[in-house]
């Protein structure tokens, strides 16, 4: 079972790049785990501060969501947002596969939060599915970290948002792939959280050193990981070359 986890960056680098990503990926991926997924325009927040720059509704697939659909007609599509109605989360699984159940769990504040300032501070949830496979029950989370525009080091709301984590992932008693944009480096105690209950890093592991591409212009390269459990057979772990976002997409191929 292949599983490609990107975060879209709302679709700057080019809607047809994107889309032809997809188009090249969507008879070998089972499931795709999505960040910064639109499907809606916010107009009334046009010009203002979202993530450390100014929204352009001219420069973002604000119909993210339909438009990826199309591509990916063999795969169902759950859209969890959280923010607002029409932005956040979205997980593709192939409609072979079967779902045995799907859900959020909010780690940072609440549904409907509004943040004061830079709306990026807007609430963050985690997205799973638990499917019903052939080695097993197998549950994926679909992650994208707080941001707080001071870095990716340890804050007392990261260490929370891990901790919740942490909780949920702690009552499954099934295989687990937990996947996304962390916004975390490497060495932070929110990272650890994860590792400390049993979870292997595959970024680590992998010696990986950067899962941004060449749009992304600052020096720290670590944003995106996957975790999994540590019994579950990888058979292959590896960043994806194509440049369809400010991230690199990660594969994962697990049995």
């Amino acid at each position: 079972m292949k599983l490609v986890t990107l975060n879209t960056w709302g679709g700057l680098a080019g809607e047809e790049k994107l889309l032809s990503f997809f188009e090249k990926y969507k008879d070998e991926v089972d499931i795709f785990c999505l960040q910064e997924i639109w499907a809606g325009a916010y107009k009334e927040l046009d010009g203002k501060s979202v993530g450390g720059r100014n929204l352009e509704h001219d420069k973002i697939m604000m119909n993210g969501l339909q438009s990826i659909s199309k591509t990916l007609s063999g795969h169902s599509a759950y859209f969890r947002p959280h923010f607002m109605e029409h932005y956040g989360l979205l997980i593709y699984i192939k409609k072979n596969i079967k779902i045995l159940d799907e859900g959020e769990v909010f780690v940072h504040k609440h549904k409907g939060y509004m943040p004061e300032g830079d709306v990026g501070g807007h609430a963050r949830n985690i997205q799973y599915i638990t499917l019903d496979t052939e080695n097993g029950l197998k549950t994926i989370i679909n992650f994208h970290g707080l941001w707080n525009g001071k870095g990716k080091g340890d804050s007392e709301d990261r260490l929370t948002q891990s901790d919740k984590i942490v909780g949920f992932i702690s009552k499954l008693n099934n295989h687990v792939v937990f996947c996304g944009d962390f916004n975390l480096l490497p060495e932070t105690e929110s990272i650890k959280k994860f590792e400390d209950i049993g979870l292997t890093n595959l970024i680590k592991e992998h010696g990986v050193t950067s899962t941004r591409t060449s749009l992304y212009d600052k020096s720290i390269r670590y944003a995106d990981y996957v975790f999994v459990s540590k019994d579950l057979k990888v058979v292959d772990f590896r960043v994806l070359p194509e440049e369809v976002s400010d991230h690199n997409a990660l594969l994962l191929d697990f049995n």
